[in-house]
């Protein structure tokens, strides 16, 4: 399958489960290739959550009243981006062959991937209300809903593709969750005040 067949089968699958239709899980592996290869090519991902994360990090700049692009603690978060993608996806793998679910890892890591795109749009469009002069509540509103959904959406796809409990399927999410939590904290520590 070439790159982009690939891409749009990801992302229609992540799209699938973003709306709880389960078949999401089975469309990632529906044509016939290895199933590392669908994991592989999942990391494409990370590069079309880019600019998501770009907007995310200039809008939380402004919000700050900092400088767009002080390059010091931009390099430093694009070196988070980065570590927190690679890190957990190396992570997990090792966590599911120590819950005996080796074999169901690439289908996972390709759903976790292609699941992050919806997730990242889900945040920029939280991030809207503010910029458009809403009122609080209603930029509140949005990001508790849209973190919700992101946060529900990581879970059912780690639940389906990886064949687990619902608990288990909570602690790889909080896991991630938790990791995200300390290369910010890290950052910021480096960056300074």
């Amino acid at each position: 399958m070439s790159t982009i067949a690939g891409v749009g089968n990801g992302l229609q699958a992540a799209l699938l489960l973003a709306r709880g239709r389960p078949e999401g899980i089975a469309l990632l592996t529906a044509r016939e290739e290895p199933v590392q290869a669908v994991a592989e090519r999942s990391f494409w991902a990370a590069a079309l959550c880019l600019p998501a994360f770009i907007c995310l990090q200039l809008i939380d700049q402004s919000q700050a009243g900092q400088p767009p692009f002080a390059a010091h603690g931009f390099a430093l978060q694009l070196l988070g981006y980065a570590i927190g993608w690679t890190g957990f996806a190396l992570v997990s793998h090792g966590i599911a062959a120590g819950m005996g679910r080796a074999a169901a890892w690439p289908r996972f890591i390709a759903a976790w991937n292609w699941c992050n795109v919806v997730q990242y749009l889900l945040l920029v469009a939280a991030s809207l209300p503010p910029l458009l002069g809403l009122p609080a509540l209603i930029g509140d509103t949005a990001w508790l809903v849209t973190s919700g959904w992101a946060l529900w959406l990581e879970w059912y796809a780690t639940r389906l593709a990886l064949g687990v409990t619902g608990l288990q399927a909570f602690g790889l999410v909080a896991l991630d969750e938790a990791m995200g939590v300390v290369i910010l904290a890290v950052i910021q520590i480096i960056n300074g005040p």
